[in-house]
């Protein structure tokens, strides 16, 4: 008999919604914890079948609260992260390495029948990144803790909901260049949102208790190739810029000011690493749930945002060989 209660924590982005949507249309009953139920409960109610979700406001520091929802559950699932620090506590250490441990130990105790973990895609080789010392360092607890979880490591995950693509086209439509750090060389492997929502589900309705498992989209890009694909979708026409170095670190300086910054330093030391399947560990692939979902045939439904025209515009592209003739011929 399959688990029937599952706890999830950071459920109000994108991967959260897409996993409550698939659970509960499954009959698991889920209980969505948020910091501001006034902000995302909304959301989270249309994300589930009806019955089939709980909101609970909750921070996610406070032991006593979050413990009284272990007593219910039979699978915990943590989707928490963030990609820049700020003030309040909302360090690395505190998101990826504490608050990941006292999951664990809770799953443990309260004898949880499995324990999800969203981790990061590269890791083990960004060893000068607080954010990756952070991530492998919450892993290195979890698994210390409840040796039975798994920990899924995924490439940029994208979709319309996303702060990926969807950041990268606003930019590209307003900007006259576009900088590119590295020579735009580091190799990403873009999983759609979806693919990995539908590989959560599978090691939770098939109980697979592979420790780390590397999720990856059908395909290898370089930085640049991104760009340049987005470029199309969009029918804009831009100049990437190679950005030595030091000037890309100055800029990076700069947007840390900003309460959502573009890109930190830490962000730039990550981008020196490319961010695809190790060949170390088990992929989605290997536990039977390959990516289905290409970039360019997945963006493009939603890319004439940031067209001329919306939706209305008459450049329209049909299959992945149509952009990539489209990329050749500029």
């Amino acid at each position: 008999m399959k688990a029937k209660n599952v706890l999830i924590f950071g459920c109000s982005g994108q991967i959260g919604r897409s996993i409550v949507r698939k659970l509960t249309k499954d009959n698991y009953t889920v209980t969505a914890v948020t910091r501001n139920i006034h902000q995302k409960g909304i959301v989270l109610k249309t994300a589930g079948n009806a019955g089939f979700i709980n909101i609970v406001e909750a921070n996610i520091f406070d032991e006593n609260k979050i413990r009284e929802l272990f007593k219910n559950a039979d699978i915990c699932i943590n989707l928490v992260g963030i990609l820049f620090e700020q003030k309040k506590g909302s360090t690395f250490k505190n998101i990826h390495t504490v608050f990941p441990s006292i999951l664990a130990k809770l799953c443990k105790e309260y004898n949880l029948k499995h324990f999800i973990h969203l981790s990061a895609l590269g890791i083990n080789d960004a060893v000068d990144s607080d954010y990756a010392k952070s991530k492998l360092e919450g892993e290195n607890e979890i698994l210390k803790n409840f040796p039975l979880a798994t920990i899924l490591r995924p490439s940029v995950v994208y979709s319309v909901e996303d702060n990926f693509s969807t950041s990268f086209m606003t930019l590209l439509s307003r900007l006259p260049f576009f900088p590119l750090y590295y020579g735009g060389n580091t190799k990403f492997a873009p999983i759609h949102c979806s693919d990995l929502t539908d590989t959560i589900h599978h090691v939770i309705s098939n109980n697979i208790y592979s420790k780390i498992i590397e999720c990856v989209g059908p395909e290898t890009i370089t930085f640049k190739e991104i760009l340049e694909k987005l470029l199309v979708l969009i029918n804009k026409k831009r100049v990437l810029l190679p950005f030595p170095l030091i000037l890309a670190e100055f800029s990076a300086r700069i947007f840390e000011i900003m309460p959502n910054p573009l890109l930190t330093r830490d962000q730039l030391k990550l981008l020196k690493y490319d961010n695809i399947a190790s060949g170390k560990y088990k992929t989605n692939s290997d536990i039977g749930m390959p990516s289905k979902r290409y970039f360019n045939d997945e963006v493009k439904k939603y890319c004439y945002m940031w067209r001329e025209g919306g939706q209305f515009s008459t450049e329209k592209y049909t299959s992945n060989n149509d952009l990539e003739n489209k990329t050749s011929q500029n």
